[in-house]
């Protein structure tokens, strides 16, 4: 992530929800989280991070929904079935042709979301060992960050819409349908084990032979997927195999899994030697003195050390000389007499090297130095090249401090290889020179190459990053089309409750025999039946939201106006009476008029109900 990249509020959001409930999303793609988080925030009608990091201080229920829409769970059973083909035909076989009957087979579903691809994995083992094999030797370990989802799929059961990608021959097989829903066989079940992991913090389980990991990576930013990949380089076993999702793959970066079918994303590990040396600790026994066996062992090492042919000096705290073999004798002139004698007293504390600032500082330390290309002229104006090597001497119990080891190595003739070689290289340079304008016009060419190559991978990068961008999309947009179709299909239900409600509304009006009008509080006409308007002569569609008082018909309506008012004010229960009217043919009729309230409730009047028929 690049600085112009980084929103401080969204950091301090994610730093919050990392801090309060152990969730750390800063691996994650931002563009991928801004998006998520963003739709939180619209749900909940918050301004900005900073303002929905204080409704998840008031509201602790919303981190839920925030990591259940973070966390999209989108698979399906069989999902992308190629790829499920070449696991079934080539890995499985190849996984289970390595192991013997009495050894496991562990497989590793990370990122499981709500189960589908891990019980996929299940039936492949099943249908190639066969039931009673896979009781035996198969453990399907499946781990998601999501609880929910986790739960969901601890319980197995699934609805026809999930099992849709599943042949018929393994449903019949391997699933049991109770109430419309068919839920996993519990031998199937029984050898899944599911639970909570993160990629990132968590350890990694270990000696897997299948690790399927499908479309998660592709939430993390570059440097996460690294981590994650050396998880799973660590998790699985010599020759195991990781099967990622479409968009997702492995570059140079992990050396340690190599493609085995580029198509169906599956990967093999390869097995690297790792020589470890092995240190053996001998004792020494105290009474050294009594064994005769010790004491000629003193005597042969006395004896290789005195004929070594690189000089060496042993000294003590005190500085004094204990120990100096032939060649340091040879060499630096001593004598027997000097054994004991203090080193700042001779000649070779200071000379061919100062000696005595370095040996404090290995004593100071306890960690020997090694001085480089000394240069000591000899009595034949010859000169000699040293490196000299001071190393602490330490009690093998008790790590004390005894004394120090002065190593005089010769490398005189090393310098003279050297100094060759430097006379050799000038020969060459002078022979380079001819063919430097050709070097240069290849140098050029090359450059010019390995610039395309890189243009090339990080088009190439850049594309897997947009695929991997695409996929996700995709995905939220399957979760957001999931929802919107379930929202969908509520609506429609509840559109056909409502129709079946007018129908019988409807009913109920047309059986009446007198004249329905149903009036809101302003005396605006809301129902106006068929034998209204064969009473009065106006349909529906003219007097529905026209006042009541406004009517042109043969009704005296003005003598309903004040009971209509009571009715309506709660001071009157009901109103009935005879008046002189003309229906729609003219005729001179007497009509009967009851007046009802419109209640809603016990106590709210939402209207007036008249009933309005021809006296016989």
């Amino acid at each position: 992530m690049t600085f112009a990249e980084t929103n401080p509020e969204l950091e301090n959001l994610l730093e919050y929800i990392k801090r309060n409930r152990g969730f750390d999303f800063s691996g994650y793609k931002r563009a991928s989280l801004t998006r998520r988080i963003n739709k939180r925030i619209q749900i909940v009608n918050a301004n900005d991070y900073s303002d929905y990091l204080d409704y998840l201080e008031v509201h602790p229920n919303e981190f839920v929904e925030l990591f259940n829409t973070i966390l999209i769970n989108v698979t399906a059973f069989f999902r992308e079935p190629h790829a499920w083909e070449y696991i079934a035909s080539e890995v499985i076989p190849r996984i289970i042709a390595t192991k013997q009957l009495s050894q496991q087979i562990r497989l590793w579903s990370a990122g499981c979301a709500s189960g589908e691809e891990t019980y996929t994995l299940a039936i492949l083992l099943a249908e190639a060992l066969g039931m009673e094999q896979y009781s035996e030797r198969v453990k399907v370990f499946a781990t998601d960050l999501d609880i929910e989802a986790l739960n969901y799929a601890r319980h197995a059961n699934y609805g026809a819409k999930e099992i849709h990608g599943i042949p018929q021959h393994l449903i019949d097989k391997y699933f049991e349908k109770v109430n419309g829903c068919y839920i996993i066989q519990k031998e199937l079940r029984r050898c899944v084990i599911f639970g909570r992991h993160d990629l990132v913090q968590d350890a990694p389980i270990s000696r897997i032979d299948l690790l399927v990991c499908r479309n998660t990576l592709m939430y993390f930013n570059t440097e996460t997927q690294c981590r994650i990949l050396d998880r799973f380089n660590f998790a699985l076993n010599h020759g195991g195999f990781l099967f990622l999702g479409k968009a997702e793959m492995l570059f140079s970066r992990n050396h340690s899994l190599t493609p085995i079918d580029l198509r169906c994303r599956v990967f093999t590990k390869i097995q690297n030697a790792n020589l470890r040396n092995m240190l053996l600790n001998m004792g020494q026994a105290r009474d050294q003195q009594t064994d005769p066996h010790i004491v000629n062992l003193i005597r042969i090492h006395e004896a290789a050390f005195e004929i070594d042919p690189v000089a060496q000096i042993v000294v003590n705290l005190n500085n004094a000389i204990l120990l100096a073999n032939a060649q340091a004798r040879n060499w630096f002139n001593l004598r027997t007499k000097d054994l004991g004698r203090s080193l700042q007293d001779l000649e070779l504390s200071y000379r061919p090297v100062e000696l005595r600032s370095p040996m404090d500082q290995v004593r100071t330390n306890r960690r020997g130095i090694t001085l480089k290309d000394i240069e000591w002229p000899t009595s034949e104006r010859e000169m000699r090249y040293l490196d000299v090597q001071i190393i602490p001497l330490m009690e093998v119990n008790t790590d004390d401090l005894l004394g120090l080891k002065i190593i005089f190595s010769n490398v005189t003739r090393f310098k003279q290889l050297e100094n060759e070689l430097v006379h050799a290289n000038q020969e060459l340079e002078t022979a380079y020179e001819e063919l430097q304008s050709t070097n240069e016009e290849l140098e050029t060419t090359n450059e010019e190459l390995q610039s395309t190559v890189e243009e090339l991978e990080t088009t190439n990068e850049e594309l897997q990053s947009t695929n991997e961008e695409l996929e996700t999309m995709n995905e939220e947009l399957q979760s957001t089309n999931e929802e919107l179709q379930t929202i969908n299909e509520e609506l429609q239900q509840r559109s056909e409750e409502l129709n079946r409600v007018n129908s019988f509304l409807e009913s109920i009006l047309t059986s009446f025999r007198a004249g329905v009008v149903v009036l809101s509080p302003d005396l605006h006409i809301l129902i106006w039946n068929h034998q209204a308007e064969d009473l009065w002569g106006l349909r529906s569609d003219e007097v529905i939201s026209q006042h009541f008082m406004s009517l042109d018909i043969g009704l005296p309506t003005e003598a309903l106006k004040q009971p209509l008012r009571a009715i309506i004010s709660g001071e009157s229960q009901s109103y009935e009476v005879q008046l002189n009217a003309t229906n729609r043919r003219g005729k001179a009729i007497e009509c009967q008029v009851i007046c009802t309230p419109l209640i809603h409730t016990e106590v709210d009047i939402h209207g007036v109900i008249l009933l309005m028929e021809e006296s016989e």
